[in-house]
């Protein structure tokens, strides 16, 4: 059945389902940034709306064309380009990237693609996207396919990436029922040839439908859920596929949070803020969880299997200081979120007592220093606990005293290193701890080495060393960028080079206070979540135990340390520490002031690209606003000049046609039952004019006759300026 003018779809319909196509989009570009290391996303967001909102106003295709072509070059303007935009040595720049990448497409070398390349691509698929959505969604009414998709894209995401897909899935659900119902009633209403007339102006129909997609996701929300019925098949997948492609020198994304596999370090990660755990306690503490011994050259790996000793609760074995160490008791309750599983306890250095397991069995692999609890043989993970904890304070002038040789075993545990590491690690250990003469002060100016010499904290753009490279040769001396991995194991690296004593570490860091004061006492609550997690540095000290030391760029040791003074001769002992104090300190304030700078400078460069292209783009979708606003009197102008200065039949044509469109515009369209000297007829009446009559018998005696220069195009020009006027007053 043929359509009237007065059953086509309303463009406020035909609107709302287009921007339910961009929301339903959009949702495929948000995990981007989880997944990749792809920058300021809110461009492309920004540069998707421009280009569906060009789409939705239906311009000349050429206006169109120019219109996101100005945008997506504008874009990349913005984020790549340091020359005038547009100049001769800009066009060059794009010219060069662009024929670059495509002899690299051409020879299959994919990652040999320049990042602006990419984004090239990545904007060329958002315009052609605006396009193919209005197509699916408005033209074809045809939505199930792509909602579908947009659906089992989010579900993968979820379940074998790091991307959390919780709220965007109740989105995606409200958005696509929405958009499934609206496009239901718009085919019934073409179906049956249902007028739209009453409802041209106002979607009054959509409110119902939208409230009822809203009670059923509330109600769907809020109604009792079981657990999952089946065991996760995703750990099993993930070890089915565990090694593929590991020997090929790539690590994927990662995601940052406490895992057990250290076999092979390097790479970049993304950074997770998911609550571990909440911590009540008196002050800032490492949060502690295993230790390792043996560097590959990759990474970490225990010398031997864990050898697990049952403890008990009230009296652990466990002492990584001397009993010498002047100590604070505290307590410490951990509560766990379950938003991540860590089979092992979390404690801070010198747990003396773990409450609230009594019915449990708590064993501790003295090799590792991790503890596990157990419940009938199976390995449990607790919800909370409580621990009483003795707090060291290590002094400094009696680390620095320390003379005692080390114990035979600990020499022999904590000293290895591969055959394979380049001499130049230890060469320059040495040369950085040439003017120390105690292990104290060597640890310190190893640890304090990384802040004056062009290292740089990044969790981004990671190299992952190449087969037969050293992970640490290849941070100290080519990459300097990395993480606490990347730092942590350097200096217990040099300082085994020195043969020094010392191991690797791995917890978490004292996370972020969220309560100060819990319950009106001195206890403070802390929140510890995925990224926290880290790795520090314990070094030997005979007659004290081990100490923690922080070589990672940003952090601060969360460890006490003080200088004991002797009271009969505090004028001349207080001076010396004062000054190796002074000498210490300054020297990680001056890298963070200049990280500080570096990073502000970066902010600010950044701050300024984001508001230059958001201008762009606002001053562009500006533009595009106001020519679709005034697109008829646009045309009028244009065509108005044609008749003036080519006076032929088809420039007549084609102003007769814009007088339809016109017409149409404004309420009156013509009915396809209807001819054009009944719709002139129609006109005429509605105007009190005789214009629409003459305009129409020119345009049919141009159309069916082949006489040339049988009107008077001067005369009709004139007509159809003056029924346009009428038509818009």
């Amino acid at each position: 059945m043929r359509l009237t003018a007065e059953t086509k779809t309303p463009f406020i319909y035909s609107s709302i389902l287009y921007v339910a196509g961009l929301i339903l989009f959009l949702e495929w570009l948000y995990p981007v940034k989880d997944l990749t290391a792809t920058s300021n996303l809110i461009v492309f967001i920004l540069y998707t709306a421009f280009c569906f909102f060009i789409t939705l106003t239906q311009i000349k295709w050429w206006i169109s064309f120019i219109l996101k072509g100005a945008g997506l070059l504008f874009v990349l303007n913005g984020l790549y380009f340091q020359e005038l935009f547009f100049s001769k040595a800009w066009v060059n720049h794009l010219l060069a990237e662009v024929y670059m990448n495509i002899s690299a497409l051409v020879t299959q070398d994919w990652y040999n693609l320049t990042p602006m390349f990419r984004s090239l691509l990545f904007l060329l698929l958002i315009w052609l996207m605006s396009y193919l959505i209005y197509y699916w969604f408005v033209a074809m009414n045809r939505i199930f396919l792509f909602v579908v998709l947009t659906f089992v894209y989010i579900a993968i995401l979820d379940t074998f990436t790091v991307f959390n897909a919780d709220v965007a899935i109740v989105r995606i659900f409200i958005i696509s029922f929405i958009a499934l119902g609206l496009a239901s009633f718009m085919r019934e209403m073409e179906r049956e040839s249902i007028r739209f007339l009453w409802m041209r102006k106002a979607a009054v129909w959509i409110f119902p439908l939208i409230s009822v997609v809203l009670l059923s996701t509330l109600i769907g929300y809020a109604a009792p859920k079981l657990e999952p019925q089946w065991p996760d098949p995703v750990p099993f997948i993930k070890s089915t596929a565990e090694g593929a492609g590991s020997m090929n020198g790539g690590s994927g994304i990662q995601k940052v949070g406490y895992g057990e596999d250290d076999t092979r370090l390097g790479g970049s990660f993304i950074q997770d803020q998911t609550p571990v755990f909440t911590a009540t306690t008196e002050e800032e503490q490492y949060w502690r969880i295993e230790t390792k011994d043996v560097y590959t050259g990759k990474g970490w790996v225990n010398s031997s299997e864990p050898e697990y000793i049952k403890q008990d609760p009230q009296n652990l074995s466990l002492q990584t200081f001397d009993e010498s160490v002047k100590t604070e008791e505290m307590s410490a309750k951990l509560s766990f979120t379950g938003n991540v599983q860590i089979p092992k306890v979390i404690y801070p250095y010198g747990v003396e007592e773990i409450r609230s397991i009594d019915s449990l069995d708590l064993l501790l692999d003295r090799h590792s220093e991790e503890l596990v609890t157990e419940f009938n043989d199976n390995e449990l993970v607790l919800d909370s606990y409580n621990m009483v904890f003795q707090s060291p304070s290590f002094e400094i002038n009696s680390l620095r005293n320390t003379v005692t040789s080390d114990p035979e075993n600990i020499n022999e545990q904590y000293t290895q290193l591969p055959e394979t590491l380049p001499e130049r690690v230890g060469e320059l250990a040495r040369e950085i701890t040439a003017a120390e003469g105690n292990r104290y002060d060597k640890a310190r100016a190893i640890e304090t080495y990384f802040g004056q010499n062009g290292f740089a904290y990044n969790t981004t753009n990671v190299p992952v060393p190449a087969e037969g490279q050293d992970y640490v040769d290849q941070f100290l001396f080519e990459s300097k960028i990395g993480y606490c991995d990347n730092y942590s194991t350097s200096m217990v690296v040099m300082l085994r080079t020195l043969d020094i004593p010392a191991r690797w570490v791995k917890g978490f860091t004292g996370g972020e206070k969220v309560v100060d004061g819990v319950g009106g006492n001195e206890l403070d609550q802390y929140e510890v979540t995925n990224a926290n997690a880290h790795s520090w540095v314990e070094v030997y000290f005979p007659g004290k135990g081990w100490v923690p030391f922080e070589p990672t760029q940003g952090f601060s040791n969360l460890t006490d340390f003080q200088i004991d003074v002797d009271v009969d001769t505090e004028e001349d002992t207080e001076a010396p520490p004062l000054e190796q104090n002074d000498i210490e300190k300054p020297e990680p304030k001056e890298e963070q002031e200049e990280t500080a700078v570096d990073t502000a400078s970066k902010s600010e460069n950044f701050e300024l690209n984001w508001w230059y292209i958001a201008a762009g783009i606002a001053v562009i979708a500006l533009l595009a606003l106001i020519i679709f606003i005034m697109r008829y009197r646009i045309q009028f102008a244009l065509l108005g000049m044609r008749l003036k200065t080519n006076k032929n039949e088809k420039t007549y044509q084609d102003a007769y046609h814009f007088l339809l469109k016109q017409l149409a515009h404004n309420g009156l369209p013509k009915e396809s039952s209807q001819t054009l000297r009944e719709y002139a007829n129609r006109i005429d009446n509605r105007y009190e004019s005789s214009i629409m009559g003459k305009l129409t018998n020119s345009y049919e005696q141009i159309l069916y006759t082949d006489t040339n220069n049988s009107v008077d195009i001067d005369n009709l020009a004139q007509l159809w300026k003056d029924l346009i006027k009428r038509i818009r007053s």
